[in-house]
């Protein structure tokens, strides 16, 4: 990663609404945090710093920082984070992070694939990226922009893992060896998608057993024919409260 130059301006104004008139006039406030004992406010021109971002293959930059009226020379630094308005993506704030020529540093650094897996051309099968960010450790100038991973070879079934990955000179590639970073997946048929929902969606048949109590109160066993039970014991109930009451009547009569 070579550096680039980039022009910077001290900045005193840190309100919301001095901040909100500094991005007005074509500056965005920025900071610089590192080899110095306390962060430090700086500005940029909005176009610059837009223009930098804009042709690099990602956001991990690393400039020659120059500010304004600093009694220190340019500053080596590598842009940290860069924060975005939600809705038109312009630049709202740059953090930058001051670095050493001679002390490795750890970022995480963007994945890419090239090529075209034969096993998604004539096996049918479906690329997955499985990692998109990696994190890398090396001198600044030795720090990758992007990591490219050739996928021309990757057959159904198949997968690149972290430790197939081999890094330019100077370059480690940090965490697990065996963590997958892209795949070849094998497609669903349709009869296993249909399967596949069938098996997450409760049977819309199912019936629910009920248990109705005998009038010594015990629980007699489940009634067959799920819902109608209580339906038929309701009826039943219903033909013996009828066949009593011309008892009752008789009974009055004598």
């Amino acid at each position: 990663m070579k550096s680039v130059p980039l022009q910077a301006y001290q900045r005193s104004h840190t309100r919301r609404g001095e901040v909100k008139k500094l991005r007005a006039t074509g500056r965005v406030p920025a900071t610089i945090y590192g080899r110095i004992a306390q962060p430090q406010n700086l500005e940029l021109n909005v176009k610059e710093i837009a223009n930098l971002l804009n042709h690099s293959a990602s956001e991990n930059l690393l400039v020659d920082l120059a500010v304004e009226n600093d009694a220190r020379a340019k500053r080596l630094a590598l842009v940290q984070e860069v924060q975005h308005h939600p809705l038109d993506g312009h630049v709202v704030h740059v953090d930058f992070h001051e670095v050493a020529e001679d002390e490795k540093v750890t970022v995480q650094v963007p994945v890419e694939t090239a090529g075209v897996p034969p096993g998604v051309t004539s096996g049918g099968g479906v690329l997955e990226h499985v990692l998109f960010k990696l994190k890398v450790r090396s001198l600044p100038k030795d720090l990758p922009e992007v990591i490219t991973v050739d996928v021309s070879a990757l057959e159904v079934g198949k997968s690149i893992h972290l430790g197939d990955l081999k890094p330019d000179a100077g370059v480690e590639i940090l965490g697990d060896k065996h963590l997958t970073v892209v795949s070849v997946a094998v497609p669903r048929t349709e009869v296993e998608e249909t399967a596949a929902t069938a098996a997450a969606t409760p049977g819309a048949g199912d019936v629910e057993m009920i248990k109705e109590k005998k009038e010594d109160g015990t629980e007699a066993a489940p009634a067959k024919g799920g819902a109608k039970a209580p339906a038929a014991a309701a009826a039943k109930g219903d033909a013996k409260a009828g066949d009593k009451k011309p008892e009752a009547k008789a009974e009055k009569k004598k």
